[in-house]
């Protein structure tokens, strides 16, 4: 008879320890910058703190000047994925893109486009979003 009640105490005790663990406030602004290669593009990706709703997303590229940089976030555990979102320039080799919508926490993947002179090319990161 003690048996059920204290797995389901132990069951209940293990998921509030994930919730709070998940829902626990974090120390500061973190920010997730991750750096690939693709053809003649070197890219760099920021995110600051990256969360539910609207993001802003930094790219960095060096080599041949891009004309044009989107960003598409992807969640494909759960079959998410958006239209790509126009980067724009924001000083020589940087580009920023906003109101990025991440409806919900879980695993990302940031698709980041380039079109420019050293030809077309992709990059993906990962992006974990609590």
């Amino acid at each position: 008879m003690k048996r059920p009640t204290l797995l389901i105490a132990v069951v209940a005790l293990l998921v509030a320890a994930g919730a709070t663990w998940l829902l626990w406030p974090s120390g500061g602004a973190k920010a997730s910058t991750q750096q690939a290669v693709s053809g003649p593009y070197t890219v760099q990706f920021s995110a600051d703190e990256p969360r539910i709703g609207g993001n802003t997303f930094a790219v960095s590229v060096t080599g041949p000047a891009p004309d044009a940089v989107t960003v598409a976030p992807v969640m494909a555990q759960m079959g998410h994925a958006f239209p790509a979102v126009p980067a724009a320039p924001d000083g020589p080799g940087h580009f920023r893109a906003t109101g990025v919508g991440l409806p919900m926490s879980g695993q990302w993947e940031i698709t980041v486009s380039l079109r420019g002179p050293g030809g077309p090319a992709q990059v993906v990161f990962p992006l974990l979003v609590k």
